[in-house]
């Protein structure tokens, strides 16, 4: 019996190598650059010897895994100890190109979820995440308010040091100049894991996709840092983890606010060198 060869296909990596015409004070040359890496990402989930496409979100290669377990986590989808394996997708019905494009997560369930996000195909673009009051309504479930004394005390240095820090360890976008970012830092600063891609839900899924995998939630005493705005999907996804701190380098949005107020978590906007504003939580702030 002969064995159908698979074809082999190159792996998407992070960056992607282009030609360009630099125009510089009347000066024209011809170089080459780095861009960040685009790509559709398939996400599909087994469970009870069933499968389904949950989500095709654009995404930067890289971390995928990660990807899909933090995006099922805080749909709610997948809980702490819901997920047996994740790996590409070999299947018949996914052409060789799209290999590495593909994830299925199998559930340790007898059934796949009931959820309406199963009903249908969602796409995802990087910049935007999904959510609803559903999502929000199953936050309340998963997740109660947290006390004004839980979670650190973060000093107005340890918050003034972290996007220096967090932009040092963005390998990726030092070549592209085109990606956001997702920190984790503990109460003193120092920085435990930082994700890139070109959305910043993304970022923060793979992220605690990384902690989910590794065993670490939740995420009690720690603080996340997002070098974009802060939504209220990156609000939604840090509280389903249950991170009592958020930073982000740019603007709060207002239901990101709301959200925050309503579950007492600390949001921190505009973070640039010894400036932010503290938009609820301040006496995590000392």
């Amino acid at each position: 019996m002969t064995i159908p060869r698979v074809p082999r296909v190159p792996r998407p990596g992070p960056s992607t190598r282009a030609r360009v015409t630099e125009v510089n004070r009347g000066q024209i040359k011809e170089r080459r650059d780095d861009l960040a890496t685009e790509e559709p990402l398939e996400i599909r989930v087994q469970a009870g010897g069933k499968r389904r496409t949950l989500a095709i979100t654009m995404r930067t290669p890289g971390a995928d895994f990660e990807l899909a377990a933090g995006f099922l986590y805080g749909e709610g989808v997948a809980g702490e100890d819901d997920i047996a394996a994740i790996g590409y997708c070999t299947d018949a019905d996914v052409p060789a190109e799209a290999r590495y494009n593909t994830v299925t997560v199998r559930l340790r369930r007898p059934r796949l979820p009931d959820l309406p996000g199963l009903d249908r195909h969602f796409m995802t673009s990087s910049a935007c995440g999904v959510c609803g009051t559903a999502t929000i309504d199953a936050l309340r479930d998963r997740r109660p308010p947290l006390a004004p004394a839980s979670g650190p005390r973060v000093s107005h240095e340890t918050l003034s040091a972290l996007p220096d820090r967090l932009r040092a360890a963005q390998s990726v976008f030092g070549k592209t100049g085109g990606l956001h970012a997702a920190g984790l830092f503990d109460a003193h600063g120092t920085a435990l894991a930082v994700r890139e891609d070109v959305g910043r839900h993304n970022a923060v899924d793979k992220l605690i996709g990384h902690v989910l995998l590794t065993g670490g939630l939740p995420l009690h005493d720690r603080i996340l840092l997002v070098s974009g705005r802060s939504s209220y999907e990156i609000l939604q996804k840090a509280l389903s983890a249950g991170i009592p701190v958020v930073c982000a380098i740019s603007a709060p949005s207002s239901l990101a606010v709301d959200l925050a107020r309503e579950f007492g978590a600390t949001l921190i906007g505009f973070l640039r060198g010894e400036r932010f504003n503290i938009y609820t939580g301040a006496t995590r702030i000392v």
